[in-house]
């Protein structure tokens, strides 16, 4: 296992004195540092609600201590990793919290993972303690036989009863014999680690590896959604009178970087973070959620959640007050989604986020028009579009590689190669991260999002990017869902295939289809072949493109390449 060694000058935390402004304290932006500086000076804002669990920061960051106390003692040390396997729960935010507090790494494990997949994260992240879900039991036992011995476990209840074979601590056990107090024996530093595994969906999870400084500016908020604050300090001011408190329906996953991101930003600049804990999407609960915690903010990833929402909007109408914006993120909505959101949401905005877990947040959501075909976005200075070979940026309407600057990760946990890859150094000293992500600068100075690199189809020398031709297709009114991918074709190298999952029971057929995109896309782009049925998505309702090919192939009868 490699070991990166951050040259930084380590302080030792007094939260006492870091909420005394004429103090003189040294204090930092590192998460735990932050979170304990609002939380002393507002502990009775109730900042996290999941499931029947309410927290105030204190009853918050008591339990987090207790939780940190308990993995000081059992030798967990700074820099080391403390996977964490549950579903949505108040218990997932509480681990976060207390291994940032001792300086030591949380690494998001998806729920979904078959053996060999967690052995490999396990393994790839050297961890060295794990927290729970007994639900999670039967998987955990197949690969304890390899780590057990180097671990410690922490089970959290849940309905199942299965039994581990391997020794476990309770959870609620393990804090109730542990202090509240602060007095941590490590020392913190802007430099301590921040990791999130990727979903893997080019190759294995990778762990991309972030400063808590940087992290909390590029995909935390900044303790000021608008305008970030400037000195550790100011966290403070959000304590009791936050300048623009973001009151967060969190949708996605804990386990995923848009879950936590959206979690953070709410605790972070002073708001209340409503984690939606339902096993399945469901569209009434969701609302429901939203409706009772008085939520600002509200998040879903592209039409599989998108419609759904709107549906149940039509059929029982909330009036949602506080709500003042509902933002997709991960998927493209329809021109035809974007206008019935707008009627179910009138005078709500509606906007679109764009980034990733090696970019953090790139860009919001900038179409001109609901019926505005494409995904647009408004993106800042540290943001570009660039050859990827020489690193320079293209001309105005020339596709390149979306880049961004700055607060970028150091790269991937125990991948040289892949970090050598997508992190590059331009001729004039600018380190970049390349974002796989293919896009055009408009000349109005917002950015076209056409796709990622690696689902780009190259048909005859040409690039096709997915997405646009998802984008054209959308506007038909026979499609409702979409998934556009590549096969092979003896004479092109490849061909495009739509899948289509078919809007409100109507029909659809090639030729259609075809004569609809010739309209609006150049004529090697338009699909080939057509196969009409349900789709499938991923766990936070992005497209299985993985699945679509693997799907498209078999349908056509055509071999799918290694």
């Amino acid at each position: 296992m490699c070991q990166i060694l951050l040259a930084s000058t380590r302080i030792r935390y007094d939260p006492e004195a870091a909420i005394r402004h004429d103090s003189g304290a040294i204090m930092e932006f590192q998460l735990a540092t932050l979170w304990e500086a609002l939380a002393t000076a507002g502990p009775d804002v109730c900042c996290l609600v999941a499931g029947d669990v309410r927290h105030t920061r204190r009853t918050l960051d008591d339990r987090a201590n207790q939780l940190a106390h308990y993995l000081q003692s059992s030798g967990i040390e700074p820099g080391q990793r403390v996977g964490i396997l549950t579903y949505n729960r108040a218990e997932h935010v509480e681990a976060m919290l207390a291994c940032f507090k001792i300086s030591a790494v949380p690494i998001n494990l998806n729920y979904r993972y078959v053996a060999h997949e967690l052995r490999y994260v396990w393994d790839d992240a050297d961890l060295v303690a794990m927290i729970a879900e007994r639900t999670f039991v039967p998987v955990l036992n197949e690969v304890a036989a390899e780590f057990g011995s180097t671990a410690h476990y922490l089970l959290l209840e849940d309905a199942s009863d299965h039994e581990p074979t391997f020794s476990a601590d309770h959870y609620e056990d393990a804090l109730a014999d542990q202090p509240t107090t602060r007095n941590f024996t490590n020392e913190r530093s802007a430099d301590d680690l921040y990791v999130i595994y990727t979903g893997g969906t080019t190759g294995m999870p990778k762990g991309v590896m972030w400063r808590h400084e940087d992290i909390f500016f590029s995909a935390m908020g900044g303790g000021n959604y608008l305008e970030p604050i400037s000195r550790p300090e100011q966290i403070i001011d959000n304590a009791v009178e936050p300048a623009m408190p973001m009151n967060m329906t969190a949708t996605a996953p804990l386990m995923h970087a848009a879950g936590q991101w959206v979690t953070m930003i709410a605790i972070f600049t002073g708001g209340k973070a409503a984690v939606y804990t339902e096993r399945r999407f469901d569209a009434a609960k969701l609302l429901d959620l939203v409706e009772a915690e008085g939520s600002q903010t509200m998040s879903f990833v592209g039409d599989a959640m998108a419609i759904p929402i709107i549906e149940e909007m039509e059929r029982n109408p909330r009036e949602l007050p506080a709500l003042f914006a509902v933002s997709n993120g991960g998927a493209m909505v329809s021109p035809a989604t974007r206008q019935r959101l707008a009627a179910a949401f009138p005078g709500k905005i509606l906007s679109e986020g764009f980034g990733s877990s090696e970019t953090g947040t790139v860009g919001t959501g900038a179409n001109t028009s609901a019926e505005e075909e494409g995904s647009h976005f408004n993106v800042g200075p540290t943001t570009a579009v660039l050859d990827p070979d020489t690193l320079e940026p293209v001309d105005i309407g020339v596709a390149g590689m979306l880049a961004r600057t700055g607060r970028i990760p150091l790269g991937y946990l125990n991948d040289a190669e892949a970090t050598a890859t997508t992190f590059k150094t331009s001729p004039d000293g600018s380190r970049w991260v390349m974002s796989g992500d293919w896009a055009i600068l408009n000349d109005d100075g917002r950015l076209l999002l056409l796709g990622r690199d690696s689902n780009t189809i190259n048909s005859g020398g040409e690039k096709i990017y997915p997405e646009e031709v998802e984008s054209a297709c959308r506007t038909h009114p026979a499609v409702g869902d979409i998934i556009v991918t590549g096969v092979p074709d003896e004479r092109w190298g490849s061909r495009v295939v739509a899948l289509v999952d078919t809007a409100d029971g109507q029909t659809l057929d090639l030729d259609s289809l075809q004569d609809h995109c010739r309209s609006h896309i150049a004529g090697f782009k338009i699909p080939r072949d057509l196969i009409v049925g349900p789709l499938q998505h991923t766990n936070v309702g992005k497209p299985d493109v993985a699945w679509a090919r693997r799907y498209a192939c078999d349908a056509l009868g055509i071999e799918l390449p290694t």
